[in-house]
């Protein structure tokens, strides 16, 4: 997984995120949502490749969760 922020859209609503990570006392930095935010988009290649390794065109959930 690439951890360089290369202009990609954010994909996560960062006041919902930040609030969800907030829920134990802990602060959020902006490097915090991009790593995260990297980490989807990492996610999304990785379920797109195993769906097309699979002759689908669909992505499920389970290509996502699963590894």
């Amino acid at each position: 997984m690439e951890n360089t922020s290369t202009n990609k859209d954010m994909l996560l609503v960062a006041s919902k995120t930040k609030e969800a990570l907030k829920g134990s006392d802990y602060n959020v930095s902006a490097e915090a949502l991009d790593a995260l935010n990297n980490y989807v988009y990492w996610l999304v290649e990785q379920a797109q490749r195993k769906c097309s390794a699979n002759g689908r065109k669909t992505i499920k959930a389970y290509d996502i969760l699963a590894n």
